[in-house]
């Protein structure tokens, strides 16, 4: 596996070592000694998330406030491009977002540590991603930051008005959003 450390120092972009011939692509998708030795210490994952999503589909900015969550995102059909916003008060990152195309073609995951809002945006027609958590899901301790916020400015790679959920379209704007 290979480790490309990002702009934001704890958000890593991890390539798994590829075998490809003429029967097809083979990888290891997830080795927890490895990611213990090569991206981050003293995780362990209890939950995984499968979403499938349509072409111009955004989802998030989610984040828990209480008992956050690390997150490793990964493609199995289509691209999108992955966000992170760190929301740790303390960082020298704080406020600041890191992007990345992750797809099933290039096999390419996303580590985010707890302390991030994290969100996608789909690409191709029909994208599935899979997203393993250090934190179980709990509804009241979740809130969702402005995917659109003019004070993080994210460039989502849009062509036109993405298609958000009902509570993806009303969140709570960066200076008003609870932080770590």
């Amino acid at each position: 596996m290979h480790v490309q450390h990002t702009a934001i120092i704890d958000v890593k972009l991890i390539e798994p070592r590829i075998f490809s011939d003429m029967r097809g692509v083979s990888f290891d998708s997830f080795d927890q000694e490895e990611f213990e030795e090569h991206v981050a210490r003293g995780y362990r994952f209890v939950q995984e998330r499968h979403s499938v999503v349509a072409h111009n589909v955004l989802r998030g900015l989610h984040y828990q406030i209480q008992r956050p969550q690390g997150k490793l995102v990964r493609v199995v059909s289509g691209e999108i491009v992955d966000v992170a916003v760190d929301l740790r008060r303390w960082s020298p990152t704080f406020g600041r977002w890191i992007s990345a195309r992750l797809s099933a073609s290039n096999c390419h995951q996303l580590w985010i540590p707890p302390g991030f809002a994290h969100g996608f945006h789909a690409l191709s027609d029909v994208v599935e991603v899979l997203c393993k958590t250090t934190e179980r899901s709990f509804v009241e301790h979740e809130r969702t930051l402005r995917w659109d916020d003019p004070d993080i400015a994210i460039d989502w790679k849009l062509h036109k008005t993405p298609i958000t959920s009902a509570r993806d379209s009303v969140g709570t704007s960066f200076s008003m959003a609870d932080v770590y």
